[in-house]
């Protein structure tokens, strides 16, 4: 019995000599190199070396247009809803304001194209026409804006549509001559029957229509109006 715990006691006592001078050798080996590891990571010997990374930029949503261009038959009775790439709307707007002596009454003949969802591009042309009465004397004014109109439509049902659209482009007024013609407008479409859309709007025009010689120079003559445009378009 006691040569038995003779040899365990031996084992134990080798085995506890044999770990000791193998961390006794790890830790030589660390400090011949000079390096110590702190915190919680890895050597940089047992990393991969370090490089410039190029990574691909994801690729991106091209937008698209219908192949045919123009979709026709759209409205009830067939696939393709109002606001929908491809459609095609024909109509018009007026306006008319009465105040006092004043008369002003505005009509615009108008043809857009959903070039893409939801979004459309139209040509709108206004003419306006102004009367006004002041002591006894009557005034006329005429005034034409040929504008390029990109707009948005959000549809809030099948039926109804919020829009916004921002008018571009060319005024000509009696008298001043030519000018540059801004006219931002917002409002809704309301689908009528099969094909028909109804359009309330409301518009601002901003527009230069001549110059003024001063002491100081040439100054641009501007003048605003405002109003609310009752339209009726057909989807082709």
């Amino acid at each position: 019995m006691k040569i038995c715990h003779l040899i365990v006691a031996l084992s134990v006592a080798g085995s506890a000599t044999s770990i000791t001078s193998l961390s006794f050798a790890q830790n030589a080996a660390g400090s011949a190199q000079g390096q110590v590891t702190l915190g919680n990571g890895s050597p940089a010997q047992a990393l991969p070396p370090s490089r410039s990374d190029h990574d691909a930029q994801p690729m991106v949503a091209a937008p698209s247009i219908p192949a045919e261009g123009v979709v026709q038959q759209a409205g009830v009775g067939g696939t393709t809803a109002y606001g929908r790439a491809g459609v095609l709307e024909v109509g018009g707007s007026a306006g008319l304001s009465v105040a006092g002596d004043l008369l002003a009454l505005r009509i615009a003949p108008t043809l857009g194209w959903f070039f893409m969802n939801n979004v459309e591009i139209s040509g709108i042309v206004s003419l306006n026409y102004a009367r006004t009465s002041s002591n006894g004397q009557t005034t006329h004014a005429t005034s034409l804006n040929v504008l390029v109109e990109p707009s948005v439509h959000l549809p809030l049902s099948r039926t109804f549509f919020l829009f916004g659209g921002l008018g571009l482009g060319l005024a000509y007024a009696d008298g001043p001559g030519a000018g540059f013609a801004l006219a931002p407008r917002l409002g809704a479409n309301l689908m009528v029957g099969r094909s028909g859309v109804f359009t309330p709007a409301v518009t601002f025009v901003y527009s230069t229509s001549g110059a003024v010689e001063t002491a100081q120079g040439t100054l641009l003559t501007a003048s605003t109006s405002f109003g609310i445009n009752l339209g009726y378009t057909v989807m082709w």
